[in-house]
């Protein structure tokens, strides 16, 4: 990987791990180039993998030279690397001023998930997800995201995990996704882009948990499978796990699932569903969560909780998840209960934690910048 050159001449450059292809044929038009560099630059960058110019053999010496002084390949970089028993691999990579951000890749029988961080930290204070608790920092670059791609892909690849190894991306990592908009989108059409890593729309999931206004951007900007972190199925639970509610009733969220999944013929909103032992796990919550879902197209993904320090929930036990799971089967709901993956190694579904620095004065400010801009949408 290029070393940044000195903060003055790094400034100028431009990041082309930042750029879609839209992006890229932008720049190279702006420096007075075809178009077509953009694919031709994108199948090294994604397709071989190669993160210096000098590499790029079938790119002209001169423009090679040009790419040099105007632009630079700058990634995440790996501080640690984590194997689960379960096989489950954490990485934790290192960003520029001294945060950083964690990523999991799930290997299962004939698919490979890697679940993708969009946040440092997370400003939405959930209650039982232990990156709430680390405050927040900043949103990712685009070339922070699609580079966790890049990273883990090189790597399975060099663990003997075959030429595709990664099936699936979920943006379920650190942080909320539709708080970084435009930066997640772009790194999600590089995922689905045939020139870089060309998975199917609906092999990208988003998840969220509930920006309405958001999730109508969403639908007109993007083509990738949604998931919703519901957790409880009335507004008083869910304004006490999940704050956000009280800004975006459950109601209005069921309203905006119902619009996204009226464009796409056949698709399904995934609602998480967190079972906390004595919180949300009791029979009459699973009758209510079927009355509130049976009129949105949905699948049901039960996740026992996942234990952290601190944490003030426990983890229901297997014959309650069982009888939650039954209810709403028995009702006509599709519901999966989420094996716990990477629990031993902090990798599971609300472990991810980090490094997040001046978290206290930017949550607030962030926070404060959700108020505003749900209240312009």
């Amino acid at each position: 990987m290029n070393e940044a050159a000195t903060p003055a001449v790094a400034a100028t450059r431009v990041n082309l791990f930042d750029l879609d292809r839209a992006g890229l044929q932008q720049f190279f038009v702006g420096i007075g180039e075809k178009k077509y560099r953009a694919e031709q630059v994108m199948k090294w960058l994604y397709h071989q993998q190669v993160d210096r110019f000098d590499a790029m053999t079938d790119v002209g010496r001169a423009l090679r030279t040009r790419l040099q002084e105007c632009a630079e390949l700058v990634l995440p970089k790996v501080m640690h690397e984590q194997q689960s028993a379960d096989g489950t691999t954490k990485w934790v990579l290192a960003l520029a001023g001294g945060n950083a951000i964690e990523m999991v890749y799930i290997p299962e029988t004939g698919r490979g998930t890697l679940c993708v961080s969009s946040q440092v930290g997370c400003s939405l204070n959930c209650s039982f997800c232990s990156t709430a608790k680390q405050g927040f920092n900043r949103n990712l670059a685009t070339s922070e995201i699609i580079g966790q791609v890049w990273i883990a892909n090189q790597r399975l690849k060099a663990l003997g995990r075959g030429e595709r190894p990664l099936t699936n991306v979920v943006m379920m990592g650190m942080g909320e996704p539709l708080l970084n908009f435009e930066n997640v989108v772009a790194a999600m059409d590089l995922m689905r882009d045939d020139f870089a890593f060309g998975l199917a729309n609906k092999r990208v999931t988003l998840s969220t948990a509930g920006l309405v206004p958001m999730i109508d951007a969403l639908s007109a900007r993007s083509d990738v499978s949604l998931a919703v972190s519901l957790h409880a199925p009335n507004d008083a639970l869910r304004d006490q796990l999940v704050p956000l509610n009280r800004k975006y009733p459950i109601a209005e969220l069921l309203a905006a699932c119902n619009r996204y999944v009226a464009k796409r013929p056949r698709a399904a909103i995934t609602f998480e569903y967190t079972l906390m032992k004595g919180v949300n796990d009791h029979p009459e919550h699973a009758r209510a969560l079927v009355k509130l879902l049976r009129r949105v197209p949905s699948k049901l993904n039960l996740i026992p909780f996942n234990p952290f320090p601190g944490a003030d929930y426990e983890r229901s036990d297997a014959e309650t998840i069982e009888a939650f799971k039954r209810i709403v089967m028995e009702a006509g709901l599709i519901a999966t209960v989420r094996r716990t993956r990477g629990d031993d190694i902090d990798a599971a579904c609300g472990q991810l934690v980090g490094q997040v620095l001046d978290r206290t004065r930017r949550s607030r400010e962030h926070r404060a910048r959700l108020e505003e801009r749900s209240d312009a949408a």
